[in-house]
């Protein structure tokens, strides 16, 4: 109720509710407030627990502690401290430390009830502009192929520069992916898309793309000659321009001493040299200056590079390769370079013995062009070069459509017969797959370019004439050899060789060859062309194999194994013979006077049956040829068989003049007939003019 003269300001009370409905509240908070107990006490007893085992383990250490300090404290303190007990602090202790524990795990709870706030992830920036992306003088950040593809079909204007830059670093990217790809079994499928690229305009990335990655790996040297060698045949500038950055190269690692630069620029030069890109010269050049002044490394490098080339140039140029040889010899004697160097140079001389066998100049997969079609390059290393640095630079080209659509043309001349075929082969191999294979299986045929099997027959063959104890066994065991139709040859090859590597010459030898000769005829016409062959290269055989061969031959022919007939392949005159083959026929002649006697060799060489074969040994064709072959026989002293020649030479003036008074003797035969003919002529034509004089009288 309201008391007299005051007014009630507080706030009206709410209407109470029913008993029902409080009921249902009460519960219901009851159930909400027991739930949050349970999970308190939940949470109490975890934490209680964990406190308990840690305040076990830290009682522990403590109560060590504790007894260690009372310890000391006894030892070095008269009395102890009297106060609290230890029991006391550690209780103390522990309360502090669980409370502390509480308020760190409600601090925890506490976070994690409250969400964390995400702040929201920007948008990703748009792509820079296209000037943008390709910065600075040689490429910018890394662009993906499909982002590329997707830009250079985005740019409208082909001539703008942005576009020139995105075509050079695909033209970049290509040129290096096909030159590292490159090797000896794919070099064929490779070259046409290399030169599907612009070379023209990338020549200086090609050079540059050819000398590292045959820098990094020299044993694929001859790969990437060959891969110049064909590029050269198409575009002779790009051949020339790699020449004269590799000569630059070595120039400068030659000046620097930087020996494995020198050594892998010498290497492709050797190779180059072996594809014909390069002139013999230039290698011959190079292995003056490297001789020069020989040190251990220039040795060295000359030993490789000689190594490499030299095959080739014992074909191109023996004299200068001679001359070469002849330095390493001159180095090899002074003695002054180290033992491994002079090692080297010994080892190369026996690769020369050995004709360079492990060292081809072209392996047979990368003999790809022929050397008419080749265009070789000549330059000094005395000469200015110019690199053309500039060329493996980006630069805008104002002319780059019309370059672009010349290059077009240039291709599809260059490749346009060979993409015809590939595209016909590729339907037929559709269309008749299966009967190309089985044409394949059919006609495939197995040839073994290694000549293994030869080898092997060879070294057979050597080994039962070595081991043999005299011809007889010899040609026992020689005959059971199964030689194929064709390999008779190797026999008798391998049995003239054994015989000129002889120190002194061995009748063995001629007895084996005459024994084959008599039982099939297939050797003796083997004989016959070996003959032939060897009188053709004797300037090649040293005086000791020249004496050998001329012996065996000479002791074939003295036992009629040989027919005479192939002394005609041998012309006796100061012109046609050298000092080999004068040696040759000296010591083959004069055995065949010790095995058959003057009186029977004469009787031989003057045969009617024979003279036709020994017209060449014996000219009468003209009387200088005559004297030569009269005065050689006799020097070696056989001037007995060359009676018949002597008699010639002393009747040879008048057998001229006997052929000359037959012309002189038909010629006035002929006049005198004229003269005759003439006179009858005359008496006819008087005669006739009677007659008709007498018949003019009698008419009259």
């Amino acid at each position: 109720m309201l008391k007299s003269g005051k007014v009630d300001d507080r706030p009206p009370r709410p209407a109470r509710v029913s008993n029902g409905e409080e009921e249902d509240d009460r519960r219901t908070r009851r159930s909400r407030a027991s739930d949050d107990e349970k999970e308190d006490d939940r949470r109490r007893r975890r934490t209680r627990a964990s406190d308990d085992e840690r305040y076990d383990r830290r009682s522990k250490r403590d109560r060590g502690r504790h007894h260690r300090d009372s310890r000391r404290r006894r030892r070095w303190s008269p009395s102890s401290d009297s106060g609290s007990s230890p029991n006391g602090r550690h209780s103390r202790h522990h309360r502090d430390e669980s409370s502390r524990r509480r308020a760190e795990d409600r601090g925890r709870e506490e976070r994690r009830t409250i969400p964390e706030r995400k702040e929201p992830t920007p948008p990703l920036p748009p792509p820079p502009p296209l000037p943008e992306m390709i910065p600075g003088r040689t490429g910018g950040v890394y662009i993906p192929p499909f982002r590329m593809a997707q830009m250079l079909r985005d740019v409208e204007d082909k001539a703008s520069p942005e576009y020139q830059r995105l075509t050079w670093d695909a033209l970049k990217k290509s040129i290096n992916g096909l030159v590292n790809k490159v090797n000896g079994t794919n070099i064929k499928n490779l070259v046409p898309e290399l030169l599907a690229e612009n070379l023209v305009r990338g020549r200086g990335l090609f050079c540059q793309s050819c000398i590292k990655s045959q820098m990094a790996s020299p044993g694929f040297t001859d790969v990437f000659a060959a891969l110049v060698a064909v590029v050269n045949t198409k575009f002779p500038e790009i051949g020339r321009l790699l020449l004269v950055r590799v000569m630059v190269q070595l120039k400068r690692a030659y000046k620097r001493n930087d020996k494995p630069q020198l050594l892998a620029a010498t290497k492709f030069i050797a190779h180059l040299v072996n594809q014909v890109v390069v002139h013999e010269v230039v290698a011959l050049e190079l292995l003056a200056v490297l001789l020069e002044n020989p040190t251990d490394d220039s040795v060295e490098v000359a030993v490789g590079f000689v190594k490499e080339c030299g095959a080739i140039l014992q074909d191109l140029t023996p004299q200068g390769l001679h001359a070469m040889f002849e330095r390493f010899r001159g180095i090899l004697h002074e003695g002054e370079i180290d033992k491994r160097v002079q090692f080297l140079i010994e080892g190369l001389f026996a690769i020369r013995k050995a004709k360079f066998q492990g060292f081809p100049a072209i392996r047979p997969e990368l003999d790809l062009v022929e050397q008419e079609d080749q265009c070789t390059h000549d330059m000094s290393f005395e000469t200015e070069l110019d690199p053309e640095t500039n060329l493996n630079v980006f630069r805008v080209n104002p002319n780059f459509v019309e370059d672009e659509k010349a290059y077009e043309s240039l291709k599809k001349s260059i490749l346009g017969d060979e993409m015809e075929e590939d595209e016909e082969g590729s339907d037929d191999a559709s269309d008749d797959e299966d009967e190309e294979e089985s044409d394949d299986e059919e006609q495939m045929e197995i040839r073994d370019k290694t000549e293994t099997n030869l080898i092997n027959l060879r070294r057979t063959i050597y080994l039962t004439i070595m081991s043999s104890v005299d011809f007889e066994e010899a040609g026992h065991k020689l005959l059971k050899i199964k030689l194929e139709p064709g390999q008779e040859m190797e026999l008798n090859i391998m049995l003239l060789e054994c015989c000129s590597q002889e120190r002194t010459y061995l009748r063995y030898y001629g007895l084996l060859g005459q024994r084959f000769c008599m039982i099939n005829k297939v050797f003796q016409e083997n004989f016959e062309k070996c003959f032939v062959q060897q009188y053709s290269m004797i300037h090649r055989l040293e005086t000791n194999k020249l004496r050998n061969v001329a012996k065996f031959f000479a002791h074939l022919l003295g036992t009629d194994a040989l027919p005479w007939h192939v002394l005609a392949y041998i012309r006796l005159t100061e012109e046609d013979t050298t000092s080999s083959s004068r040696i040759f026929i000296k010591i083959l002649f004069q055995e065949l006077s010790e095995h058959l006697g003057i009186r029977l060799l004469n009787e031989r060489l003057n045969d009617p049956n024979m003279q036709d074969s020994f017209e060449s040994v014996f000219p009468r064709d003209h009387p200088k040829n005559t004297r030569f072959s009269i005065n050689f026989f006799t020097s070696i002293g056989l001037g007995g068989i060359t009676e018949s020649l002597r008699e010639y030479l002393k009747n040879m003036p008048r057998f001229i003049m006997q052929q000359q008074k037959p012309a002189s003797s038909e010629s006035e035969s002929g006049g005198e007939n004229s003269d005759s003919g003439s006179s009858s002529e005359s008496e006819s034509s008087s005669d006739e003019s009677d007659k008709k004089r007498s018949k003019r009288r009698k008419r009259s």
